[in-house]
């Protein structure tokens, strides 16, 4: 007895219909891409909201924080840069979680919003999480990983940037 490989179980194509594997294969990134994007927005603006975090010292500031994980961070330097305006750089990661948010849900230079959103949380997992024990309690590190695929793959369906290849597509009147 010999055995094949079946050859037309999944289209290369994304426009030739297909069964509901193909369908799940295509759309697969779409829920990571809505849990990110609404995670991100909802991050960004719960800071620029919290009148208590956007301040120098007092409980829950930003700057209180930061000095609070100094010394347990992995990259103590990182945390002292932050430490010179605290503010600031709480400011800067707010609108930094908003645009990232904003591109990944809205699918708008989605790879280099996900490159963004992996820096972040790369730069929190090395400072504010580093210390939890055991590692996987920290979730920094799960949104750093989260992205990878994001960066990968970008919003290929469903997004401003398949829209805009789709657009200048037709304006070329071939593929690109």
């Amino acid at each position: 007895m010999t055995h094949g490989m079946r050859t037309d179980t999944h289209s290369p194509h994304f426009g030739d219909g297909g069964g509901w594997r193909d369908n799940a294969t295509r759309y697969a990134l779409l829920p990571l891409r809505v849990f990110l994007g609404v995670t991100f927005i909802y991050a960004g603006l719960d800071k620029l909201t919290d009148s208590a975090f956007m301040k120098d010292s007092g409980a829950g500031s930003i700057g209180d924080m930061m000095r609070a994980v100094r010394d347990s961070s992995a990259i103590p330097a990182l945390v002292d840069l932050s430490l010179k305006n605290p503010v600031g750089f709480g400011y800067a990661i707010a609108f930094g979680e908003l645009a990232v948010g904003i591109g990944t849900l809205l699918g708008l230079l989605a790879r280099l919003a996900a490159l963004g959103g992996a820096l972040i949380s790369l730069s929190l997992w090395l400072t504010v999480s580093w210390a939890s024990d055991p590692y996987y309690y920290g979730n920094d590190l799960a949104y750093l990983m989260a992205w990878t695929p994001l960066i990968l793959a970008g919003a290929p369906l469903l997004s401003l940037d398949a829209a805009l290849r789709s657009r200048r597509r037709q304006r070329s009147g071939g593929y690109q």
